[in-house]
């Protein structure tokens, strides 16, 4: 006992110097009392992060929405844009072939005005003089009188002609005004898209990092308070035991000075006694770890059925604001029966036709905009994102039932694996330069199908 004595005081003494340099002198009560309190303060900061964690996701959810609304208008105006440029591309046509036209007027018009003035500068004494038969003559001056209104309804449809291209000008010019307004709104949107992105992925790893060292510290806390209250009931203990051996070797020793005859009758009884003593003090151990082992094995089992539900109360949040979001959402225009696209633009290859490689296509490919908005065709979970052979970029989105969205394509990604997102919801953007296509593929159970039919598809492969 007294070997067990130095050794809980050297543990002791070991805790107390693992601790800071301002806790060395303090007493094992002390030191635990102060671990007890800190933990209390650690508890009280996890139901404070917890508190800033749900009031980051209500911002997080507010501007889900908003990026939402976003992307749909950044495919309006883009759409818009495309319109605009494509009645630009039209008058600056028209432009090119009135001017054209013009061109060829004014140069009929100037010969037949020269041959004229030539003609009219000749004196009726010269026409007289002139070799020419007078039947030639005549047939000058007729010809002279009867061009000249001619040339005067010519100059007039040329004026006319001449105010039209004016106007057509003129058009083209405000033309070029609003596609250059367009752009620069389709622009501002996408620079506050972007803004909106990088705030959303800075509130998602606020308080992560915090919370983390926080239960790492609890744990450390827990462990240490642990050891501190069994070291000291150990050691309790032992000091007690060794107060009552030492008082039974002083009976003893008193007993056998005053009854030497009976000494070795009192040391078998003492024997037996201690033999006794020792089963029942090894009974009523093993009954005390009995217990204790129970009472872990309840404790185990009240956390993980705690687990269970806090795990399913989050499953249950989490649908609810994805139903809420999805409410929330604007509905974008289909780009195929039934199916919103994941971009805005030009449907080049369906399902089932031949790509530009020869292969049948196993989806669609949309020629879009440089740098346009990638969204969420239906909400679900971010399964794949990243870089992948002969592909460049993609996305592969999990939609539950068996659906899965494969998006290929990218310029750049704005999400991560893991991440819930809704529908409509912007995950990506397009190169900045070309005319870039995007390719999508719907699969159900591994299968593709065709997009057209959207998600209400039946298993198997979809035909074109």
């Amino acid at each position: 006992m007294g070997e067990g004595l130095v050794k809980g005081f050297v543990v002791i003494a070991g805790l107390i110097l693992a601790q800071p340099a301002n806790a060395q002198s303090e007493a094992p009560k002390d030191t635990l009392k102060r671990v007890e309190q800190q933990l209390q303060t650690g508890k009280q900061r996890q139901q404070q992060l917890e508190r800033q964690s749900q009031a980051l996701q209500t911002e997080l959810d507010d501007l889900r929405g908003r990026l939402i609304s976003l992307a749909d208008q950044a495919r309006g105006q883009e759409q818009a844009l495309d319109q605009l440029e494509d009645s630009l591309a039209a008058l600056e046509a028209e432009e090119r072939e009135r001017s054209a036209g013009l061109d060829a007027e004014r140069q009929q018009i100037a010969t037949l005005l020269a041959a004229l003035q030539r003609l009219a500068r000749i004196p009726p004494e010269a026409a007289l003089a002139r070799p020419e038969s007078p039947v030639d003559t005549l047939r000058s001056a007729l010809l002279l009188r009867d061009a000249v209104p001619a040339l005067k309804a010519r100059a007039d449809a040329l004026a006319r002609a001449l105010t039209a291209l004016a106007d057509t000008r003129g058009k083209l010019v405000d033309q070029r005004a609003k596609a250059l307004a367009a752009r620069v709104a389709l622009s501002e949107k996408q620079d506050e898209m972007n803004r909106l992105i990088a705030r959303r992925e800075e509130l998602s790893r606020q308080t992560e990092e915090e919370r983390v060292q926080v239960g790492q510290r609890m744990a450390d806390l827990s462990g240490q308070a642990t050891d501190l209250r069994q070291l000291m009931e150990r050691v309790e203990a032992e000091r007690r035991a060794a107060i009552e051996a030492a008082a039974r070797r002083e009976a003893e020793r008193r007993e056998a000075e005053r009854k030497e005859a009976a000494r070795r009758e009192a040391e078998k009884r003492e024997a037996e006694r201690r033999l006794a003593a020792q089963k029942e003090a090894e009974r009523k151990a093993a009954e005390r770890k009995l217990a204790e082992l129970r009472a872990a094995e309840q404790k185990v089992a009240e956390e993980k059925a705690a687990e269970e539900k806090r795990a399913k109360d989050a499953a249950a949040r989490e649908a609810a604001r994805e139903r809420e979001l999805a409410a929330r959402a604007p509905d974008g225009p289909p780009a195929v029966a039934g199916m919103v696209l994941p971009a805005a633009g030009k449907l080049t290859t369906r399902f089932g036709e031949a790509d530009r490689f020869g292969a049948t296509s196993r989806g669609v490919t949309v020629q879009t905009r440089p740098g346009a908005a990638v969204v969420a065709p239906r909400g679900g979970t971010i399964v794949f994102a990243g870089p992948f052979k002969g592909y460049g970029l993609i996305l592969i989105v999990e939609h539950g039932n068996g659906y899965h969205s494969l998006i290929a394509g990218l310029g750049r990604i704005d999400t991560a694996v893991g991440r819930k997102v809704a529908s409509g919801e912007p995950l990506a953007v397009m190169p900045s330069d070309g005319n870039p296509d995007l390719y999508f593929e719907l699969r159900r159970n591994g299968q593709p199908i065709n997009p057209q039919r959207g998600f209400g598809a039946p298993e198997g492969k979809g035909q074109g």
